[in-house]
């Protein structure tokens, strides 16, 4: 893994702040993935697509049903973190709670370093430019599901099975977040488990290796 993270610190960037897109299904291995990458270096700061669900009022307009990804705010990453990154600008944001379904206070994302955007619909079609490096964390439909309910204690199959895995299915399906990936990772652990801090590369750029 430190040597992957070394090759983030040779791409080249346009700016201040080397911007990294992280994307897969859900329970896939991306948090994991991030938290592990920014244990290496102080001056990396993960933010997650979680941090950008839509409040229940929002999501639950039937307009909104429809659209790829539509449960996400990503016009808010775009605009409080990603586009002000590349002004060399501080990006501020509210993070989602969950649990009072509301926006908390605000935060704030440096200039400077690797800023790690993690999360299912991070390299959506309309963000995907934006990053310097894009990795996808690649692992089956099922094993997804099965890791994310025994993570979530249970509780929260029916919301897998009947929203959260149909909409990335929609998403894989329309936008093929995949194929912009530069990097791609198993994210099973079978080999390479990144729980241990190690990565089973299965595409990289030429000459990365």
């Amino acid at each position: 893994m430190k040597y992957l993270f070394d090759k983030f610190l040779e791409a080249p960037k346009e700016r201040n702040t080397l911007i990294i897109g992280i994307d897969g299904g859900g329970a896939s291995g991306k948090s994991t993935l991030a938290q592990k990458f920014q244990a290496l270096q102080d001056d990396v700061t993960v933010v997650h697509m979680d941090d950008f669900y839509h409040v229940s009022a929002y999501r639950n307009q039937r307009p909104h049903q429809n659209e790829i990804g539509g449960n996400w705010d990503w016009k808010r990453l775009l605009m409080q973190i990603l586009e002000p990154l590349q002004r060399n600008e501080e990006g501020k944001y509210q993070i989602y709670d969950w649990d009072r379904d509301s926006l908390t206070d605000w935060h704030s994302v440096p200039v400077g370093g690797i800023v790690m955007i993690e999360g299912c619909y991070a390299l959506r079609e309309e963000l995907s430019s934006l990053y310097d490096i894009r990795i996808w964390v690649d692992s089956p439909r099922e094993f997804r599901l099965e890791r994310g309910v025994r993570r979530d204690g249970g509780g929260n199959r029916e919301m897998w099975e009947k929203v959260w895995l149909p909409d990335e299915d929609r998403y894989f399906m329309v936008q093929h977040p995949f194929d912009s990936a530069d990097i791609i990772i198993d994210g099973t652990g079978h080999v390479g488990d990144i729980n241990q801090s190690e990565v089973n590369v299965l595409h990289a750029p030429d000459g990365w290796f």
